[in-house]
């Protein structure tokens, strides 16, 4: 994925409502109306985050008749996956290096605490 795209994708993603009409359509075709049910905003609002969507290359809009059916770009979400995979080798060696910082800096000795115990008689 070029710079660009990838920051048009993550910036459509940022939002919960455009997200979870990413969600839903990964789990097959929609019409407008379908997806704009969950949310409590305008039509005109749905119009506009799916305009998003579609403009970040993860979604197509198609009109048959008088319905307007959204469908996810399977091939965008896996390149975003693939762009995301080659972060990991980076992560994870940062990780095995805090691990290892960590490790240096554990006390294998566990902190012992004395109490004075006074008898009554």
């Amino acid at each position: 994925m070029e710079p660009d795209d990838i920051d048009a994708v993550l910036s459509a993603l940022a939002d919960p409502i455009r997200r979870r009409i990413v969600e839903r359509l990964g789990k097959g075709e929609a019409t407008v109306t379908d997806l704009s049910a969950p949310f409590d905003v305008s039509g005109p609002a749905i119009s506009r985050h799916l305009g998003i969507l579609e403009r970040a290359g993860l979604i197509t809009r198609e009109r048959h008749g008088t319905w307007r059916t959204c469908r996810l770009r399977p091939e965008a979400v896996a390149e975003l996956g693939v762009w995301l995979g080659g972060l990991r080798p980076d992560w994870d060696r940062r990780f095995d290096s805090l691990e290892a910082v960590l490790a240096t800096r554990h006390d294998p000795t566990p902190a012992t605490h004395h109490h004075d115990h006074q008898e009554q008689s």
